[in-house]
């Protein structure tokens, strides 16, 4: 909303209907309150109004959003020359050109500044700062009219920074004495005035006739130069140039904004003869080539897009577009190659598109783009590599080696396995197996929580689990995962072994028949399980606890709750507790 808002307000400023265009800029910055550009165009838009303070106070916000963008310092000048402030205009442009030396707007507005201040400084030095003595003739209502019935004059009204240079006056008198070198100002005081001016000299009675009076003045207003003015630059993506490049810049945006309504009802043959004609009008706007490129992409026409895309980068180097359009254009294109992929089975160049233009703008969109193509093209190698028939081969290898104790190369076959077969959840209990014997405990678990997850009936998953958990002394959590294993296979003689063990060393426990170190050991491990840290933190617990050590008799109630009972058991398992 807010670029559609922009474009209509540039388009408008092109075609000289400056209130239009700040009615839209002020839409786009409704949308976008801290986009720098915006207020830079609508300040262009006051100041091509006269509205000096107004576009002082947008040249400020664009400076204060950002203060390193030399454009806003050029804006900062022009409204502070316009308000007749030339000290505070030279100071403006000369900041600018600290951060672009070689700015070529920024050197005409300093000179134009700088010979604004000589003039004041002609006008009178520092007293010119009082009120000036012609101050008072250009506030009568009979001003315009004046200025109309002289020939010469009239002529100048034609001029927009005469009009411009009139309405200043009108609206600061004292700002008179900056324009008095300028040589319609002297025939605008002559005709304000009633004093005529040329003949042959002073106090001639005879003058010229108006014929000739006019036509003597006309040359004499072509050969002079062009007088220094307050003048804003062309808007941001604004080109400057004669009229009619001016209305085709303005006949393009048009064109874009057809083609964007006709994108919207879903008419893309339509929205695509719009686009081109916009392009064919104004080549200097990568914006027509990827809105053309998102219609070939609804299309399924990818190639098409592609081409627009790559159309889109190049010309944007060449303009030093915004790096957000280069991004989007990358983006575009990078979506077509996806949808291209699924049939090439080639996602890398996706891949590769959406890195290149994450480094030209970070965009979340683009990156949630390049993680599915990166996912994508995962799962269809995992897909291109799937082999059942080759996996069980490789299990059976990995068996081989497990059998000859040669635990390293049954880990190798039983992982090549997973990658024919990920699926299969007798090679993930197979290869917890190793990990425990191997020692990686951590792995093991993993292999046989993946086993239960895949097959929750499957046995050896639970007598896997058991095994790890065991070894890793945590008996409570081992006797809970060979209990849930009996809940799918009760007469499994592992899992009973898995409970007897658990059972046993739990009572050991219980009556303190381990040694100081194996008891110092559990409990240190004991108060890293998550599980424990939240048994001690509860309050209730807490209470029970200090029943049991300071009234045993109070504390056989607390016993008798199954729940604070399991977790008294928990706590005895891990060392914690040690009950006699």
């Amino acid at each position: 909303m807010s670029d559609e808002a922009k474009a209509k307000g540039n388009a408008a400023f092109s075609a000289g209907d400056f209130p239009e265009a700040i009615r839209h800029f002020t839409d786009a910055i409704a949308v976008s309150p801290s986009n720098h550009v915006l207020y830079s165009n609508r300040s262009a838009a006051h100041a091509s109004l006269g509205r000096y303070s107004e576009a002082l106070q947008d040249a400020y916000r664009t400076v204060e959003l950002s203060p390193s963008w030399p454009k806003g310092y050029s804006r900062l000048g022009a409204a502070h020359l316009g308000l007749g402030r030339p000290e505070d205009a030279v100071a403006a442009y000369e900041k600018g050109l600290a951060l672009d030396p070689a700015n070529e707007a920024l050197r005409s507005g300093l000179a134009d500044a700088k010979s604004a201040l000589r003039s004041r400084s002609a006008g009178g030095g520092a007293g010119a700062a009082g009120p000036s003595p012609f101050g008072k003739i250009f506030q009568g209502p009979e001003l315009w009219a004046k200025l109309t019935a002289d020939p010469t004059t009239r002529a100048y009204l034609q001029q927009p920074d005469f009009v411009r240079m009139i309405q200043d006056i009108q609206k600061n008198p004292n700002n008179v004495n900056m324009y008095l070198s300028d040589q319609r100002m002297m025939q605008v005081l002559a005709v304000l005035l009633n004093v005529k001016m040329g003949g042959s000299g002073a106090g001639d009675e005879e003058t010229e006739t108006g014929a000739e009076k006019d036509k003597e003045e006309e040359e004499e207003t072509a050969k002079r130069p062009a007088e220094p003015e307050p003048v804003p630059e062309p808007l941001e993506e604004v080109a400057d140039g004669e009229t009619e490049e001016r209305k085709k810049k303005a006949e393009a945006q048009k064109e874009k904004e057809m083609g964007n309504a006709a994108y919207k009802k879903k008419n893309f043959e339509k929205a695509i003869g719009h686009y081109s004609k916009a392009l064919e009008l104004d080549d200097g706007d990568i914006s027509f080539l990827t809105n053309r490129a998102a219609v070939y992409l609804e299309m399924g026409k990818y190639e098409d897009c592609i081409k627009d895309c790559d159309k889109a980068v190049e010309r944007g180097r060449e303009l030093r577009s915004d790096f957000k359009m280069i991004a989007r254009a990358l983006t575009r294109k990078g979506t077509a190659l996806a949808k291209l992929a699924k049939c090439s089975k080639d996602f890398d160049p996706a891949i590769e598109t959406f890195q290149k233009a994450l480094t030209e703008h970070r965009n979340p969109e683009t990156l949630k783009k390049l993680n599915e193509a990166e996912r994508a093209k995962k799962e269809l190698e995992q897909q291109e590599y799937f082999d059942p028939k080759l996996a069980d081969e490789e299990r059976e290898k990995g068996n081989e080696f497990f059998k000859k104790q040669q635990y390293p190369e049954a880990v190798r076959h039983y992982t090549e396995a997973l990658k024919r077969n990920p699926k299969d959840p007798r090679v993930y209990s197979n290869r917890a197996a190793c990990y425990t014997k191997l020692g990686a405990l951590p792995e093991g678990l993993k292999d046989a929580e993946k086993c239960i997850e895949l097959d929750p009936t499957f046995s050896k998953g639970y007598t896997r689990k058991g095994a790890v958990q065991f070894f890793m002394k945590e008996y409570d959590k081992a006797l809970e995962t060979y209990q849930e294993g009996l809940k799918h296979d009760q007469n499994n003689q592992e899992l009973l072994d898995g409970v007897r063990r658990c059972v046993e060393q739990i009572n050991k426990t219980n009556r303190g028949d381990i040694s100081p170190e194996e008891l110092k050991e559990r409990q240190a491990k004991g108060m890293q399980d998550p599980e424990i840290q939240n048994i001690l933190s509860d309050p209730i617990m807490r209470q029970v606890l200090v029943d049991l050590q300071e009234n045993p008799a109070a504390s056989q109630a607390h016993l008798k709750n199954p729940q604070v009972m399991h977790k008294i058991q928990k706590l005895v398992s891990a060392g914690i507790v040690q009950m006699r």
